[in-house]
């Protein structure tokens, strides 16, 4: 069985470091799989760079322009993609060799929607995992409280000249016709967002599954805190708050919530803690940590997974104040590193932190909750038992070969259905 990957980038972001982990698990259990990007960042072997490079980013940003003459704005422009360009995968050896295609974060310039109908007609069996909401609703990746993708999208939230007949209306109508009649198969990495694939009025009719997102649990695995600090240059005598994101200062992210909770907690002169700091992670984590009125240790973003590894290792719990997810890896690796964390109750967090016993579900955007759940965590004696609950659950869930066989059962069943 040959398996063909594409995603958009081989490294950045979620959804590609998500991709290249389910590949290189199913190279561990047997499977001949390769990965198509635009974006190659390493020189492995399996991951293949589309030719004309030059044409891929003018397209990407002729997708840009389009959306912003379309909206007359360029409001939300970062949040929107139409799927208005893209490459010809169907036109690479990569894919006629391919016995199943296998779909996953290809917008930014990478699959124009035409080139998704090609892919679907070509006659080889296709999966898409979804890393957002993007396959089911018209043009956004979150729909946010807004739910027209479940009857027909139009008068969107997002642009700034919206109604019946918009942007979002027309790439809707044109996701409608190139999912009819064919046999996609959709996979959520969350239940969250299999429910919701299952709500939008685009792909209800669709096979739909929902399998998590793999990662390597012998290497995110427990050690020493104090061996991590030392490594890392962090103090060894305080309660380390982590927070992760690939942009520290992005507002979906919710630092904010973070700061007005720690500073709220250290502020307080009954404070059962002590000083409490912040290791906050990602671009702009310097600008992130000005907002914090004690310790703050800012650190880069860095894809080195060994450093990774030594941040879950070194911090006490695992921030995730995220307004909008799916399935993080973060909240993923640091529960493999025995990390608890705490999160807002939204989108696939409550499938990953068990509320009271692998870490905490703290109510949405309340900051003031959120100062009283760390104060409880740091202070509670089950901190060590839920950090190590948090791990089992971890070895059950993301291990790399339970999900490569869940995955494979799937692929067996699309290469040779049952026939009735």
């Amino acid at each position: 069985m040959r398996i063909l990957h594409i995603n958009t980038s081989e490294l950045v972001g979620g959804a590609a470091i998500a991709a290249k982990r389910l590949m290189q698990a199913q190279h561990a259990i047997g499977l001949q799989a390769d990965m198509l990007v635009r974006d190659r960042q390493t020189t492995d072997p399996h991951v293949h760079a589309t030719p004309g490079q030059r044409r891929m980013r003018l397209k990407f940003m002729a997708e840009r322009l389009q959306i912003a003459c379309a909206n007359r704005s360029r409001e939300n422009i970062w949040q929107i993609d139409t799927g208005a360009y893209g490459f010809d995968a169907c036109r690479t050896y990569l894919f006629r060799q391919a016995d199943l295609v296998h779909l996953h974060w290809i917008n930014q310039g990478m699959l124009s929607l035409t080139a998704i109908d090609r892919i679907l007609r070509s006659g080889k069996p296709v999966i898409w995992t979804m890393h957002d909401m993007w396959p089911a609703t018209a043009i956004c990746h979150h729909a946010d409280t807004c739910t027209r993708f479940e009857s027909d999208c139009h008068t969107c939230p997002l642009l700034h000249r919206s109604g019946p007949h918009d942007l979002a209306a027309k790439v809707f109508a044109l996701k409608r016709r190139i999912y009819a009649d064919s046999h996609l198969c959709l996979v959520a990495c969350s239940d969250w967002l299999a429910d919701k694939a299952k709500a939008s009025a685009l792909t209800r009719d669709l096979r739909i599954e929902s399998i998590t997102n793999p990662i390597d649990t012998a290497f995110f695995s427990p050690g020493s805190k104090a061996e991590a600090r030392r490594q890392l240059g962090l103090p060894a005598d305080m309660p380390l708050l982590l927070f992760v994101a690939q942009k520290a200062t992005n507002p979906a992210k919710g630092f904010r919530y973070l700061a007005e909770a720690v500073n709220r907690l250290n502020a307080r002169t009954d404070n059962p803690c002590g000083p409490v700091g912040v290791v906050p992670v990602g671009l702009e984590s310097e600008q992130a940590a000005a907002m914090l009125n004690g310790p703050a240790f800012p650190q880069s973003y860095d894809a080195d997974p060994e450093r990774a590894r030594n941040l879950y290792r070194a911090a006490d719990l695992l921030l995730m104040p995220t307004l909008m997810d799916n399935l993080p890896n973060t909240i993923a690796e640091a529960s493999a590193c025995a990390l608890p964390t705490i999160g807002f109750r939204i989108g696939g967090l409550p499938q990953m932190i068990d509320d009271g016993r692998t870490g905490y579900l703290c109510r949405y955007c309340d900051a003031l909750h959120l100062e009283t759940l760390i104060a409880q965590a740091l202070t509670s004696h089950r901190l060590d038992a839920m950090g190590q609950a948090a791990h089992e659950k971890a070895l059950q869930l993301y291990a790399q070969e339970t999900v490569a066989r869940r995955y494979l059962a799937l692929y067996e069943s699309l290469l040779h259905p049952i026939q009735s």
